[in-house]
């Protein structure tokens, strides 16, 4: 198995429970406080960033973190890059099938997650994990 396959695989595990975060999060902001769901999904998005960039750095791009030196720079570009990319797709996403198709919040949302995923990560492997750069 290539060492860019072995990534995808672990980045998608860690997504999986990622989009699980994603998803409760905007269920018990939007449903059970009533929050307005964009807010709402900006939060829960956040959520999960936060979550799989633990889980990227601890196991998915492991050999490549190995030393807490630098984690704070990954984590900005982290945030940057994938917040960058699973805000605007999420919160763009969401308000065009909530509000323009009349699709429940929930399944937007996990279409959204889906859509932002390959570029995730492409932008992970190649900008916030590149090993030269650690």
């Amino acid at each position: 198995m290539t060492t860019t396959l072995r990534h995808w695989l672990k980045f998608n595990a860690v997504g999986i429970i990622g989009v699980v975060v994603q998803l409760l999060v905007l269920a018990i902001l939007k449903t059970a406080l009533g929050m307005n769901y964009l807010i709402a999904t900006v939060l829960a998005v956040e959520a999960a960033i936060l979550h799989n960039f633990v889980w990227h750095e601890r196991w998915t791009w492991i050999e490549r973190t190995k030393t807490v030196r630098g984690r704070f720079k990954r984590l900005l570009r982290f945030n940057t890059a994938n917040g960058l990319i699973s805000l605007l797709g999420n919160v763009g996403m969401m308000w065009l099938l909530v509000s323009k198709f009349q699709l429940h919040y929930l399944l937007s949302n996990l279409l959204a997650v889906i859509v932002c995923s390959l570029i995730n990560f492409l932008v992970s492997d190649r900008l916030v994990f590149n090993s030269p750069r650690l």
